[in-house]
């Protein structure tokens, strides 16, 4: 059984709850990256999980 993939398209409507900048796709590590608040935020059977205490601090 195939995993719901995310829609691209989600991003013109996220933003990051930190910094209130934009998202971008890591298709590969299925993340959404913030490069203004340096976290990444998993995805999840499709879904981005935006929520700080499960985002992934970027070195």
């Amino acid at each position: 059984m195939n995993e719901p993939e995310f829609d691209p398209k989600m991003l013109e409507a996220l933003v990051c709850p930190m910094t209130q900048g934009s998202l971008e796709y890591d298709a590969e590590k299925q993340e959404l990256i913030s490069k203004s608040g340096n976290y990444a935020f998993p995805i999840r059977n499709g879904i981005p999980v935006m929520l700080i205490d499960e985002a992934r601090q970027l070195d």
